[in-house]
């Protein structure tokens, strides 16, 4: 199960996720009353994509990424 906990396969599973909320939030409410949803879609893109810059200019240190702890 390690295998699967990376950040990209994280990120395919809330894609999928917020396919789903927003086609159910289109389907129920109608495309015009869906709106509201759709701006919180884009303030989380806008963070996941801040996210993910900021882990590739300040990747953790390399005592964090082995998995072992100092003694």
């Amino acid at each position: 199960m390690l295998r699967m906990r990376n950040y990209w396969v994280y990120s395919a599973g809330l894609a999928v996720v917020w396919a789903i909320a927003l086609s159910l939030a289109v389907i129920i409410r109608g495309f015009d009353k869906a709106q509201p949803y759709f701006l919180v879609f884009l303030g989380f893109l806008i963070g996941w994509a801040s996210t993910t810059i900021a882990r590739y200019v300040y990747p953790p240190p390399e005592k964090w990424n082995t998995g072992h702890r100092p003694q």
